[in-house]
């Protein structure tokens, strides 16, 4: 009973993106420009992907996968945050904060696995050319993106339930502009011993294990490709790598910072959070999109023939 009485009453309050009452119709604008640019470009990517028989290969199928969850991913945050800025309010019900809560992790982890998954895919195609097309085949890259989807629902389901069992005894201020797992633990006034220990040793592994596999795979490529006898071999080994390391260093970046660098609850440590969770909830999904199209010849054709109706349907 006094659960049910929690959920159905209790609210939270979102610190948000600034406490300067001027500056909201400045951060409104800036950040619904930034969630358009990001739905409509990674839009495209799968679009361009899906039409032109061309990409029909396995690096193209997961950055289509990726660009899916970088949609999915910071949609889960912005609207709401955007929604909070227009109508003067910060509040978000509790089962409304646990399900953002959810669908965040989810569609975060599926990030960090699928940018693992992507490193595994370079690693074949450079240095076990030959094998490629058997490794990577259709099935066992549904399989891999498929295996991706699971993996990060039961791990967005461990934390959630532990969040869950938690008590949040009067209205409090979430000190992020969305429900995270460390400020939800900072205003409980349960015991979250056991939900830190599960953030650091499952969360860590979820971030630090596919981390390392990213840093393997590269070093085996890096190793391969000095091995090419040709500079145009060279630069084009380099040049298929570039845009997926580019992503790699920004969203790592910023996640093994919020997740894995200890803060204090200051002022100044809570805006560094903030920052650090606007990186890679908002500017990496952004910028994704203009990293693999700019730095992709394939890709950049592929999005003029569809922008000029040009598709090429298999």
């Amino acid at each position: 009973m006094e659960r049910e009485n929690q959920t159905s009453i209790f609210e939270f309050l979102l610190w948000g993106l600034s406490e300067w009452p001027e500056q909201q119709s400045v951060l409104f604008l800036l950040f619904l420009w930034m969630y358009v640019v990001t739905v409509a470009g990674n839009l495209l990517i799968i679009l361009a992907i899906g039409t032109d028989r061309r990409l029909h290969t396995p690096m193209y199928f997961f950055l289509a996968s990726l660009s899916w969850a970088d949609i999915l991913f910071t949609s889960t945050t912005v609207p709401k945050a955007l929604v909070n800025i227009h109508t003067h309010s910060r509040a978000i019900s509790y089962s409304g904060c646990l399900a953002q809560l959810y669908f965040f992790l989810t569609f975060g982890d599926m990030d960090i696995f699928l940018l693992a998954t992507m490193a595994y895919d370079r690693y074949v195609a450079i240095c076990l050319p030959l094998h490629y097309r058997m490794i990577m085949s259709l099935r066992r890259c549904v399989f891999m993106v498929t295996a991706c989807w699971i993996l990060t629902t039961l791990v967005a389901m461990t934390h959630t339930f532990l969040i869950f069992q938690l008590s949040f005894c009067s209205t409090k201020v979430i000190p992020d502009f969305f429900c995270d797992l460390e400020p939800l633990m900072k205003v409980s006034c349960s015991d979250t011993q056991a939900n830190e220990l599960v953030l650091l040793f499952l969360g860590g592994a979820v971030i630090l294990i596919p981390f390392l596999l990213i840093l393997v795979s590269y070093l085996c490529i890096a190793s391969a490709i000095l091995r090419v006898p040709s500079a145009q071999g060279k630069r084009k080994a380099f040049s298929t790598c570039g845009s997926h390391l580019a992503v790699v260093a920004l969203f790592f970046g910023t996640v093994i910072r919020a997740y894995l660098c200890p803060s204090s609850s200051s002022s100044s440590s809570v805006k560094e959070d903030t920052v650090a969770a606007v990186m890679y909830t908002v500017i990496t999904p952004l910028l994704n999109p203009f990293i693999y199209s700019l730095r992709n010849k394939d890709m950049k054709q592929a999005l003029v023939r569809l922008l000029r109706g040009q598709v090429l349907f298999s």
